[in-house]
């Protein structure tokens, strides 16, 4: 039985889910998605790039990524609204509830994309093209908002074919499919293809997919070692991977925050990686797991990017330790230079706290602190994360879990129909 599979990709899921909340649920008569508009960052926290944006403003130049100054050069009268992650959490769940009741095996690849293995299921619709219009015609129907739909026999084939022509519309990419609508596209469209490999295949005379499809796999070798390989393959429309509806586990957890102000006391770059380390150490711990290696990168007020790691003697999930860890490597790294970005970051995991190797070096008390850190994360999960926190944060305007989205972010606060 031939291989067929579906990437359903929500058209600028954000703005969107945005826009359907706003004329369904508060009433508004303007739709986002009619309008340059954006969903964007904090820019007095410097959280301020382009996080989705309409086809109007896509118009104007504006891009994801951007930040919102650059946007406004681009497009004045752009309409700039917050964004709101539960929200899109619970789109994002409506989606893939839909996608679902139509294949036996989903991969969600991200909040707003989606693999189906629609292998032995169209029979029941007459066709690949009918099942896929299904799908899409339902989701606006009940949810609102539009999606496109690749489909083809490979998931790259059908992540490809859903980046066509948008807004909602269904698209075929199959094998015999590339030399008429894939190898004419411009190289840089090519999956996995980024701005660095797209200059150098330029330098190569390789402009173009096809020209790419066709180059001598052992020059693309020669330049670009095992990566050429990939690469070549994509472009001539081989990929092996599967769907798997079941997500691999993390190789690693971590956190990072840009800081309201410059930072250039120690002390509060140490309190900045304290709430990280929380946060981090709480995530751990869900997932049952314990981190080997800890690692710290700067991003000062220049841009200007370092890190630095170390290896733990014993793998570890607790909050005080991370941190201690943190801290080390911090001054060891720090050059004085004010801070912009502060992460906190976990790699080589271990599962189960039978991994611990408990020895007579173990000043921290790993067990009365893993006994402590579980107790905390109960009261969290019961009543909130504000619930209990370390008294160094009374009062102090870091936030006391910092990392991935911030309390603010998560819930829509609107007011007469107008966000506050």
């Amino acid at each position: 039985m031939d291989k067929l599979v579906f990437h359903i990709d929500v058209n600028s899921a954000f703005l969107s889910w945005e826009a359907v909340y706003r004329l369904h649920i508060l009433g508004e008569k303007t739709d986002l998605r009619e309008i340059p508009s954006a969903v964007g960052g904090d820019i007095k926290k410097r959280h301020g790039i382009i996080l989705a944006r309409s086809m109007p403003a896509k118009k104007f130049g504006v891009r994801t990524g951007d930040t919102i100054n650059d946007a406004l050069k681009l497009c004045p009268n752009l309409v700039l609204v917050p964004p709101h992650y539960d929200l899109y959490d619970t789109s994002s769940k409506a989606f893939m509830e839909i996608l679902k009741e139509y294949s036996p095996c989903v991969e969600q690849y991200s909040v707003d994309e989606a693999y189906c293995d629609m292998t032995g299921t169209v029979g029941l619709y007459g066709s690949a093209v009918v099942a896929a219009n299904l799908i899409k015609d339902r989701i606006y129907s009940e949810l609102g908002f539009t999606v496109n739909v690749g489909i083809s026999s490979n998931k790259l084939l059908a992540k490809m074919a859903s980046d066509f022509k948008k807004p909602n519309l269904v698209h075929t990419l199959f094998p015999n499919e590339l030399e008429k609508k894939m190898w004419k596209m411009p190289v840089e469209e090519l999956f996995y293809v980024g701005s660095a490999t797209k200059r150098k295949l330029h330098g190569l005379g390789i402009n173009t997919i096809g020209e790419l499809a066709r180059t001598d796999l052992d020059i693309l070798r020669a330049h670009f070692k095992k990566y050429g390989e990939v690469i070549y393959a994509f472009a001539n429309g081989v990929d092996v991977s599967v769907v798997a509806s079941e997500a691999p586990a993390n190789k690693g957890y971590g956190n990072s925050t840009t800081i309201a102000f410059d930072v250039d006391d120690p002390s509060v770059a140490k309190m900045v990686l304290l709430s990280l380390a929380e946060t981090v150490g709480t995530r751990l711990r869900k997932d049952s797991v314990m981190a080997t290696v800890v690692a710290v990168s700067i991003t000062d007020f220049e841009f200007n990017h370092a890190s630095h790691q170390l290896t733990l003697l014993t793998a570890t999930n607790t909050t005080n330790e991370i941190h201690k860890a943190a801290c080390r490597l911090f001054d060891e790294l720090w050059n004085g230079t004010p801070i912009r970005n502060l992460g906190v970051h976990t790699s080589k995991i271990v599962t189960g706290e039978t991994m611990r190797q408990l020895n007579i070096f173990d000043m921290n008390r790993y067990e009365k602190l893993s006994k402590l850190d579980k107790a905390v994360d109960g009261v969290r999960e019961k009543y909130g994360e504000n619930a209990i926190k370390r008294a160094v944060f009374l009062d102090n305007p870091i936030h006391h879990m910092t990392g991935g989205i911030s309390p603010e972010k998560r819930k829509p606060k609107y007011k007469e129909g107008i966000l506050e």
